[in-house]
């Protein structure tokens, strides 16, 4: 009797563009999500509860900023230079240590404000150097047309985790006090530390030798400036992320605790943000803008509502759905963003002009989480919380005045960051409101914003 041949094993149903590296990164990503959401709300109410007020909130918020700052720029030359996955362990490892020492701090009841700020400033330095090379990793991992479903899919199971990290997280603290949220999210760094090391450099072409990190970071300043698009937006969020870090990180906590009922209410605002990014990346998973960044824009303007609702303050159902329209709004420009870097930028310039995104994002946060208690003894909450209101909507409606910003188009035939505009050069604009629809999932195609630390 003849044997008959065995049959070829089925592959499973995962998108060939869902490759080793998008799912060692996406499953990273899940894990530290879970862990540095509840984090965040644990580190604002370990300094409430060891007797601390808003301005000792915005120094501890500040501090973690401030390095990240200063190392910035660096940390995006050392990812384009050095193989992106061991910067991205190195920095797990660092942070994973200095959560770990804040948990012993504040479980030991021996918490004091400078250690505190000196243990959050080692977790901001890691992340300086994780960004860059984090966002420059899965934005080269990603070819083809299917680009903007994967950093969607990718930033929904992102967010997705945030959605139980934050309502666990808020949780945990109400329960068992925020040491032990601060524990958790020790673990998932060195949960993520150990799945990055696994991922495969290989496709990414070493760089030639010569030049040096000033070189480098040099020619990732010229590949920002020379593109308008690029820099416009980039200022835009230097007065978004401040504004909307001072309301959230540290009037937000504040509000909670005065008029909410605690850390629980607004561990659920977060998550309901969270459920928000979901669907936008459900949104995104369908919807391909032409004008990548006049839709992104545009759903910039909702941002504005958190902190007007905490003004008021809305009552936790009103907070939460707010939360969630704006996570849904700023899911839109998180995919838009990520698919022009991709489009638009070379490979080898991706973490260095990363590191110049991020360096702008973050630049005035540490002043304004600083600032934020003294203007909230100036001023009163109210009023601080609208004028981070109005400054949101301002600056954008200030981005939108540059014809770049409004013009620069999806390409539905590019395949990857081959930086193919001239720097400067927009691409032929599309009706408003115009938008392509995915190009149906083959069964099989090539392999993988910034991933969380």
């Amino acid at each position: 009797m003849t044997t008959p041949p065995a049959l070829p094993r089925r592959r499973g149903r995962r998108p060939a563009w869902a490759g080793r590296n998008y799912v060692l990164l996406t499953a990273a990503a899940i894990a530290t999500n879970l862990g540095s959401h509840g984090a965040l709300i644990a580190a604002a109410f370990a300094v409430i509860e060891n007797g601390g007020d808003a301005g000792d909130v915005g120094l501890v918020a500040a501090a973690r900023t401030v390095p990240l700052v200063l190392f910035l720029l660096v940390g995006g030359a050392v990812a384009d230079r050095l193989p992106r996955h061991r910067v991205m362990v190195a920095a797990n490892a660092l942070n994973c240590v200095s959560q770990a020492a804040f948990a012993v701090l504040v479980l030991s009841g021996d918490a004091v404000l400078w250690q505190m700020m000196v243990l959050t400033a080692l977790g901001g330095a890691g992340q300086a150097f994780f960004n860059p090379a984090a966002e420059g990793m899965l934005l080269s991992s990603v070819t083809g047309e299917q680009a903007s479903r994967a950093f969607a899919l990718f930033r929904m199971a992102m967010h997705g985790a945030a959605i139980g990290g934050a309502a666990l997280g808020g949780a945990m603290i109400a329960a068992i006090g925020p040491g032990w949220v601060l524990a958790v999210d020790a673990a998932m760094f060195a949960v993520a530390g150990a799945l990055r090391a696994f991922l495969d450099v290989s496709h990414i072409a070493p760089r030639p030798p010569g030049g040096g990190l000033l070189s480098d970071m040099r020619e990732g300043w010229t590949e920002v400036r020379t593109r308008p698009w690029l820099w416009a937006v980039v200022a835009q969020f230097s007065v978004v992320v401040a504004v909307v870090g001072a309301a959230e990180g540290v009037y937000g906590p504040l509000v909670a605790r005065d008029e909410l009922g605690g850390a629980r209410p607004w561990g659920l605002a977060l998550a309901a943000f969270g459920a928000g990014t979901v669907l936008g990346a459900l949104l995104m998973m369908r919807w391909k803008p032409r004008r990548l960044l006049l839709a992104g824009s545009l759903c910039v303007f909702p941002l504005a509502a958190p902190s007007a609702a905490l003004a008021v303050p809305l009552s936790v159902e009103w907070l939460a759905l707010v939360m969630l329209v704006s996570g849904v709004a700023i899911e839109v420009f998180g995919v838009t963003w990520m698919t022009a870097l991709h489009q638009e930028i070379p490979e080898d310039m991706l973490s260095r002009v990363s590191s110049y995104d991020w360096f702008g994002s973050v630049a005035m946060l540490p002043v304004a989480t600083a600032l934020a208690g003294p203007a909230e003894n100036a001023m009163g909450r109210g009023p601080a919380l609208w004028t981070c209101s109005a400054l949101v909507l301002l600056v954008t409606a200030l981005v939108l005045l540059v014809p770049d910003v409004r013009n620069l188009r999806h390409r539905p035939t590019g395949a990857g960051s081959t930086g193919s505009t001239g720097p400067g050069e927009s691409v032929e604009p599309a009706g408003p409101g115009e938008f392509v629809e995915p190009a149906e999932q083959p069964a099989a195609l090539p392999a993988e914003r910034p991933a969380s630390s």
